[in-house]
């Protein structure tokens, strides 16, 4: 039960560790909470179905499924990330120079229109996402792994892994690390802010609908306010890392994950959702800044 457990929580949190990186990436750059991101987290999961149902009609999952599968993905991604973009260009941009609390309430506003904007185009009720996998995967340690799990824990792997390169290695990583460290020295070296910052909520978003489209193969149901609790979730997972750090952020998901899983198969399955912030609150009872927050010089 332990493996099996364990596996759970992995898979959990690989989820969520995706969408913590969005909110501590945004957080790092502006200071600012983008309640919205869960949201875009939520229209991954949709788009997938859509671009699945669409590929289904032209008969191209019949013909080949993993590149039906891919496609969609990568067309969810595509789509996700103009829809970040978006969001930042004209909920986010134009209030940079305002009070903090004017980009906050601009989040929440976004985060409410979105979830009424797909609510009305697509439905109040829940949307199935083919099992196409359902009961097919392998044992590890006499423990039945499927092959959603596995590919979620490893795309999610691969993904942080590769963000990682970004940030340490590439001329955007270094930019989006001079921006987070002093926004005018940035720019005084010639730094374009403007484009750091979409960057930042293109491949935020980018990651969310990864995060979306794995959530919505795994369940096989998605509904418009999905996003608000994965939301909550992913950014107490970014503050429990310490917000504002990028190895906080996939260290806390992927301890928000064990813990929700472990949590409910050997205490109680009906308070899973609340196992999430009582560990934030016992981690930020000992060290408010998280786990990474002060020691950890990183941020993006």
């Amino acid at each position: 039960m332990l493996t099996q457990q364990l596996i759970n929580g992995l898979t959990l949190g690989g989820v969520y560790a995706l969408i913590a990186l969005g909110y501590t990436m945004v957080y790092g750059i502006l200071e600012l909470i983008n309640f919205a991101h869960g949201e875009i987290y939520m229209l991954g999961a949709y788009l997938g179905i859509i671009f699945l149902a669409f590929f289904t009609a032209l008969g191209l999952i019949a013909y080949n499924l993993p590149l039906a599968l891919v496609l969609s993905l990568i067309l969810s991604i595509v789509f996700c990330s103009g829809y970040g973009y978006a969001i930042e260009k004209i909920a986010y941009r134009p209030l940079r120079q305002a009070p903090r609390l004017s980009p906050l309430i601009s989040a929440i506003g976004v985060s409410i229109f979105l979830q009424n904007y797909v609510m009305l185009t697509q439905g109040a009720t829940d949307k199935v996402f083919p099992h196409f996998f359902e009961k097919t995967g392998i044992d590890i340690l006499n423990t039945k792994v499927t092959y959603t799990q596995l590919l979620i824990i490893v795309i999610s792997a691969v993904l942080m892994f590769l963000l990682h390169l970004l940030i340490k290695k590439t001329r955007i990583g270094k930019a989006m690390r001079a921006v987070s460290q002093d926004k005018t020295m940035a720019s005084l070296v010639g730094i374009n802010l403007d484009t750091v910052i979409s960057i930042t909520f293109i491949i935020g978003s980018g990651l969310a609908a990864v995060a979306g489209f794995m959530v919505a193969m795994y369940y096989g149901l998605v509904n418009y306010s999905i996003g608000y609790i994965a939301g909550i979730k992913a950014f107490t997972a970014a503050v429990l890392g310490g917000i504002g750090s990028i190895p906080g952020a996939m260290l806390g998901g992927i301890i928000l994950g064990l813990v929700e899983s472990l949590s409910a198969g050997y205490i109680s399955s009906e308070y899973k959702d609340a196992y999430a912030f009582i560990l934030l609150i016992i981690i930020l009872l000992i060290k408010p800044s998280g786990l990474f927050g002060a020691s950890h010089e990183e941020k993006v």
